[in-house]
């Protein structure tokens, strides 16, 4: 019988760069929630792959960008500190432009960790010349602290599946960290909290879903029943956000709770009954005392 392993696996990259797809795609299962809108991952999401005697963990890492309150600066050490607890690191590219700073800060972080890393082209649906894919990979190899440089794309399921086979090589024998058939370690009132805020990213203008936190007060399935009461506080920074989040006769608050609660029923395997409530938090963004009451604990 052959012998089993595990690795670990940061995924790393700019905002917006496909790594919570890249995520959701190499586990299965929704595990990471997706918006086209940049800084959606705002912890380390945890995605666990199990194939045969090996068995993948994905560290899905905020995206890297210069802070502009205490929560984006809490987002970026959180990426910059899963380098060191990984074996091997996917550090995502676009395939066109410069690197910004944030990447190159975070070159920087896998040189100082000793992390291997490959590089990982995404996006490549969006290409407009097989040539630019050639100078993109030409440009990620001349770093000269990738392993190899891959191209992939997400969304037409195009070199995904191969990925596990370039990441086997960087396990480390042993038993496994998880049981064989999870998928996440995420608790569900996290994962209930990500899919409201989710849709409130899809569902509210930009800059609102980016001052709003999800809370789950109470969890409780029902005795003998099928049934799941869940209740929620969101908190929002503004009087007029809350206004918006509600909306006209409390039909965008209706909205967005009911698209939620279709997803919990289809992750929770039973029905629910959400309840939420909306309330206001100033600048809870840049408040070191409400971050870590709303669960973004220091990495």
């Amino acid at each position: 019988m052959e012998n089993t392993s595990s690795v670990f696996v940061a995924l790393i990259g700019r905002p917006n760069v496909g790594k919570s797809s890249l995520t959701n795609r190499l586990v299965g299962e929704k595990v990471a929630i997706v918006t086209a809108k940049p800084q959606t991952t705002r912890t380390r999401i945890t995605g666990i792959v199990t194939r045969g005697p090996v068995q993948y963990v994905l560290l899905d890492t905020p995206g890297i960008h210069i802070p502009r309150n205490k929560l984006g600066a809490r987002m970026s050490k959180t990426a910059r500190a899963s380098i060191a607890d990984v074996d091997v690191a996917l550090m995502l590219f676009e395939p066109y432009g410069e690197l910004n700073e944030a990447e190159e800060g975070l070159l920087k972080e896998l040189e100082k960790a000793g992390c291997p890393a490959l590089a990982i082209i995404n996006k490549t649906d969006t290409l407009r010349r097989p040539a630019d894919l050639e100078e993109r990979r030409a440009q990620l190899k001349a770093l000269g602290r990738f392993d190899q440089v891959l191209d992939i794309s997400v969304k037409e399921d195009r070199g995904c599946e191969e990925l596990f086979e370039q990441l086997k090589p960087y396990g480390n024998e042993g038993p496994h960290y998880f049981p064989d058939d999870a998928y996440t370690d995420m608790p569900e009132k996290a994962l209930v909290s990500e899919i409201i805020r989710e849709k409130m990213l899809l569902n509210l203008y930009d800059e609102v879903p980016h001052g709003i936190a999800v809370t789950v007060e109470r969890f409780k399935e029902r005795p003998d029943r099928d049934i799941i009461d869940i209740d929620v506080n969101i908190y929002c920074e503004r009087k007029s956000h809350k206004g918006m989040i509600i909306g006209k006769g409390g039909q965008m608050l209706k909205k967005i709770a009911t698209q939620a609660r279709l997803d919990c029923e289809d992750f929770l395997g039973a029905r629910v009954n959400l309840q939420c409530w909306v309330k206001i938090k100033d600048d809870w963004r840049d408040s070191e005392r409400l971050l870590n009451d709303f669960g973004f604990q220091q990495p």
